[in-house]
């Protein structure tokens, strides 16, 4: 179910210059902010943990996650050139699994390093805050690549809805609203992130075992519904 030749060209495509520019501006941000947090405030477990859960999981990972999971696929289907893709003896479902792990590698490697650095830098991993944060990072990087990869098959305007769920969803509705909370990728990375961290530093409103259960939900019927919608596609195309 991988590749290679297909992950080479995805990499390719996200890792370009345009997009590279954006996915090393957020964890520079973001690293930046925690020097100058640890220089003003000095050693604080409860500052470190609103910073990495405030900036580094509620915005940073689910933008990165939006650039990855909609650049894996979107711009091939927008310009046309996924044809010649389809065109080749690779199988569909492989396809959108090696587009889905390298969407799902760069969003942790741009989300998830730059996270457990910064907790670092703010507290030397008191607590257990900057592991708790990254774990967090890594699992909802895998559940919002598949979500974006999906919108990336769907819509010409993925990025404008991914943006949508990512900086109003997620950041406004998800972090206020409680019934939005339940369907929130970052509340339930943050219910991992609680049973890892010391009490009182983290604080999820869903219960890890229906969090881990909706995390593999989404994960894969994202996955599963964007292997359709390609194959629709490749009918389309062959017709």
């Amino acid at each position: 179910m991988y590749n290679p030749t297909v992950a080479r060209l995805t990499y390719r495509a996200l890792l370009g210059r345009r997009r590279a520019l954006i996915l090393f501006a957020l964890p520079a941000l973001l690293i930046l902010i925690s020097v100058a947090v640890r220089a003003l405030t000095g050693v604080d477990d409860k500052v470190a943990a609103d910073l990495l859960g405030g900036f580094a999981l509620a915005t940073m990972v689910p933008l990165i996650g939006v650039i990855a999971g909609t650049g894996a696929i979107g711009p091939e289907i927008d310009d046309g050139s996924i044809v010649y893709l389809l065109s080749k003896p690779v199988k569909r479902p492989t396809i959108i699994m090696t587009k889905l792990i390298v969407a799902i590698a760069v969003t942790m490697a741009f989300s998830a390093i730059p996270t457990l650095i910064a907790g670092f830098i703010l507290n030397g991993n008191g607590q257990q805050i900057a592991v708790a944060y990254t774990v967090a990072a890594l699992v909802a990087s895998i559940a919002y690549s598949a979500l974006f990869l999906l919108l990336g098959t769907v819509s010409r305007h993925a990025v404008v809805f991914g943006l949508v769920y990512a900086l109003i969803w997620e950041s406004l509705f998800g972090s206020l609203v409680s019934g939005a909370k339940t369907l929130s990728v970052q509340q339930w990375s943050l219910a991992l992130a609680e049973k890892i961290a010391g009490a009182g530093y983290v604080d999820a409103t869903v219960a890890l075992p229906t969090a881990a259960v909706l995390l593999v939900v989404v994960t894969v019927g994202a996955t599963v519904y964007a292997g359709q919608k390609l194959r629709r596609l490749t009918l389309a195309g062959e017709e």
